[in-house]
Formats: C-alpha cells, sequence, structure tokens
C-alpha cells in the first residue's frame, strides 16, 4: 500500500524536477504550469477553481499537485494582494488561505472577500495556529481550519465539501439579488410604504398607514397594489416573507436609499 506523506513539511516526491524554491513576489500560477503541476486537462472540473494562496513555494506546488492531479482547477498565489487582482467572483471555487502570510494577512483577506459578499468557501491551514486562531477564522466565516502537517486526503475532503457550500452560498447570493432588484421597482412612496409595514407589522391597516404618512387610505390602497404587483406576491404577509430572506441591514438601507430619491 502507498504510504502517503502529511503535508507541512515539503514532499521531495511532490515537487518539480528542478526542486527550487521561487521568491515570493505577488507570482501566481494554475495547474498547467509553473510552481503548480501539470494536470490532465480531460479531468480537470472547469467549472469550479480550488485557489491556493500561501507564501511557501514549496507548499504550493506539493498542494497543487495533489490537488490538480484529483481533477481539480487550482490556481496559486503568494500573496493575498496577487489573489485579490486575479480572482473571478463570478468563477465557482473555495479559497485554501495560509493564516500567517506576509502583508495582508490571512485573516484581512478573508474578512474583505466575506465583506464583499463573495459566495467563496474559504479552508485556512497554517503551521502556527492554535484554537484561538481557529476560533477567529471560524467566526469570520471559514468552513475548516487544518494545521499542518495534515494528509492530503483530508485536504481533499475539505475541498470537496466547499464545493457543496460553495452552490448553496451562489444559490442564497442569487436569491438575494433576485429580491434586491424587485425591491428597486419601488417609488419613494412605495417604499416609504413598505418600511413602514416592516417598521409597524402591528399597523398594516391602509387607516393606519394612511394616518402616519399622511395620506388616505383609498391612496394607500393604490399604492399597495402597486407594490404586491412589483414585488411578485399576493399579499402584504407575504412581504415579511420575502424581505426575510435578505439580511435585515440590506433591506433598510435599499428601503432608505429608494426614499431619498
Amino acid at each position: 500500500m502507498m504510504r502517503r506523506t502529511p503535508i507541512g513539511v515539503p514532499n521531495p516526491r511532490l515537487l518539480s524536477p528542478a526542486g527550487t524554491r521561487q521568491p515570493g513576489n505577488g507570482h501566481c500560477t494554475s495547474a498547467s504550469g509553473g510552481d503548480a503541476a501539470a494536470a490532465d486537462n480531460g479531468r480537470e472540473e472547469a467549472d469550479f477553481t480550488v485557489y491556493l494562496v500561501d507564501d511557501d513555494p514549496d507548499v504550493r506546488r506539493a498542494l497543487s499537485r495533489a490537488i490538480s492531479t484529483r481533477g481539480l482547477a487550482v490556481s496559486t498565489f503568494d500573496r493575498a494582494e496577487a489573489f485579490l487582482q486575479a480572482f473571478d467572483p463570478a468563477r465557482p471555487g473555495c479559497l485554501i488561505l495560509d493564516y500567517g502570510l506576509p502583508g495582508m494577512s490571512g485573516l484581512d483577506l478573508q474578512a474583505q472577500v466575506v465583506d464583499q459578499g463573495h459566495p467563496l468557501p474559504i479552508i485556512f491551514i497554517t503551521g502556527h495556529g492554535g484554537v484561538g486562531e481557529a476560533v477567529q477564522a471560524i467566526r469570520g466565516g471559514a468552513i475548516d481550519f487544518l494545521e499542518k502537517p495534515f494528509r492530503q486526503d483530508r485536504l481533499i475532503e475539505r475541498i470537496q465539501a466547499a464545493r457543496g457550500v460553495a452552490a448553496e452560498m451562489a444559490a442564497a447570493r442569487a436569491q438575494q439579488s433576485e429580491l434586491t432588484a424587485r425591491l428597486r421597482r419601488l417609488t419613494p412612496r412605495e417604499a416609504e410604504i413598505v418600511r413602514h409595514m416592516l417598521d409597524t407589522p402591528a399597523e398594516i391597516s391602509s387607516k393606519e398607514v394612511g394616518r402616519h404618512l399622511d395620506i388616505s387610505p383609498r391612496t394607500v390602497d393604490h399604492h399597495r397594489a402597486r407594490i404586491l404587483e412589483k414585488l411578485e406576491v399576493a399579499s402584504v404577509i407575504e412581504i415579511f416573507g420575502l424581505v426575510a430572506e435578505l439580511p435585515r441591514d440590506m433591506v433598510g438601507d435599499l428601503l432608505s436609499s429608494l426614499i431619498a430619491e
């Protein structure tokens, strides 16, 4: 039985023939060349990319080969900044991220990816991690935290799990975009009515809304009919269900911007 070598201490059998280190200069390579091993293009799953960010060229080379030989496309980077320049948010993938990067740290890169809403599951790897670092990464949204040395198969298992997570994240983001587009159809007055109903759900009758906005109940009825049509719902109750699919701050900010127009 072939014995697998843990990742963390470079494995000479997984290095390129030259076995030389490359300087960390924002270098990026894909599985087709550079410090990433050649992959069988016919077996690459082109709909999913594994992004690997680690400043150690030997680790990048070893992990890149381990990933690409499983038929997965992989792009490697030695700096967080280089990854950000090349990253395509429209392409499904996951991020294997070294915790202790020079320059922009792994946690800083994680925060930027999360803040920008990219559907990109993150798996942290580190040679100097502890419980505190792991907790911080997981709280930030990482799906796993692996301490070197770890076995290749364990990383591959986590990558396969990340594929499912990425699909769920992409679906949720697409749904949010679609629901947000519906809300953007509202006029300032319609947005004001929706915000009042959301803020005071006990006062959603036409008379109560009209009294709050100083308009007649009939005018409220007219606006409400248009609101239901634009949001593609059949009742006011369904409006509450629709906005529940979105972050509360996002809904509030969007309605406020519409009202201010």
